[in-house]
């Protein structure tokens, strides 16, 4: 245990110093990161090539490759930037993360009823979340997966919490909430998340294939009475991004059982359509089939 924490220790100090660095620096080691992950290294390529192959059986061959090499690339740029979250000020992230329509949140606040805004791993999602934290006085949670690294863990927690959002893992989320009724909250959630076999209680079409998905946002919603908004985060160029509050769903509790999850699932995919490269290609996301769920 002590030598495992020595190790983090000095990741830790090496992530910090690296962070400190401006992005133009960062981006020169992206483009090296990437010459070695896409070039040498050759990661997960059998994971994105299927999964692209599922996803737009109607692109050629060599339309499926531009894409694949653009996520690399893309994907390059996310880890620096990732890092650099770690120190970066709060005055570059706005510059970084521009928001056309905080209004589209602060009228449902004023009416007196809490937001639940969905998005999907597609664009930074993480600077998104920086940005998001920077632009409320209501109570902002982050609703996250633990990572199995506890030390990792507790690292994004710091990072993703820096600008005053209240973490909360996925399995509190629902007490939590409930703590919070009487005030307003605006809570983020990632909505394309993979669960686990013994989690899967629904499958919805997505990116051509039955997909498991969370009901968690629904529920949620319908639980709180919250306004369900999508978070569409889009990369503007290197490094700058656009994150506009496309409302959903005012009154959840009239809705039909699962038209909140169809919905912002189908939302993510018609974003995932326009620009693929920008959506995490990588991600084992289609380990379940319907088939599994009903001999298991």
């Amino acid at each position: 245990m002590m030598i495992k924490k020595a190790f983090f220790i000095v990741e830790l100090v090496i992530l910090y110093l690296i962070s400190l660095l401006p992005l133009r620096l960062l981006y020169i080691l992206s483009d090296f990161f990437y010459f070695l992950v896409y070039y040498v290294f050759r990661y997960r390529r059998k994971v994105v090539d299927e999964n692209l192959l599922n996803a737009f059986p109607e692109k050629s061959d060599e339309e499926r490759a531009l894409i694949r090499k653009k996520y690399f690339h893309y994907l390059s740029d996310l880890v620096v930037e990732t890092i650099k979250l770690f120190t970066i000020s709060q005055k570059e992230v706005m510059k970084r993360v521009k928001v056309p329509n905080p209004e589209s949140v602060k009228n449902i606040f004023s009416e007196g009823q809490s937001v639940i805004g969905v998005l999907g791993h597609y664009g930074n999602w993480e600077m998104g979340a920086l940005r998001f934290s920077q632009l409320f006085d209501e109570k902002r949670v982050i609703v996250y997966k633990p990572l199995s690294n506890a030390y990792f863990n507790a690292l994004m927690i710091k990072m993703r919490s820096r600008f005053g959002a209240t973490m909360v893992s996925m399995k509190s989320t629902m007490r939590k909430l409930i703590e919070f009724r009487n005030e307003r909250t605006v809570t983020v959630m990632v909505g394309d998340q993979t669960p686990a076999k013994s989690e899967i209680h629904y499958f919805t079409r997505f990116l051509n294939q039955p997909t498991a998905v969370f009901l968690g946002v629904e529920k949620l919603a319908k639980l709180t009475n919250s306004a369900v908004i999508f978070c569409d985060i889009r990369r503007i160029k290197r490094g700058y991004y656009q994150c506009s509050f496309v409302p959903m769903f005012k009154e959840p509790k009239l809705t039909e059982e699962n038209e909140i999850t169809d919905a912002h699932v189908h939302y993510l995919e018609q974003v995932i359509r326009e620009q693929p490269e920008y959506w995490l290609w990588s991600h084992r996301r289609w380990k379940f089939k319907p088939a599994d769920l009903q001999h298991g």
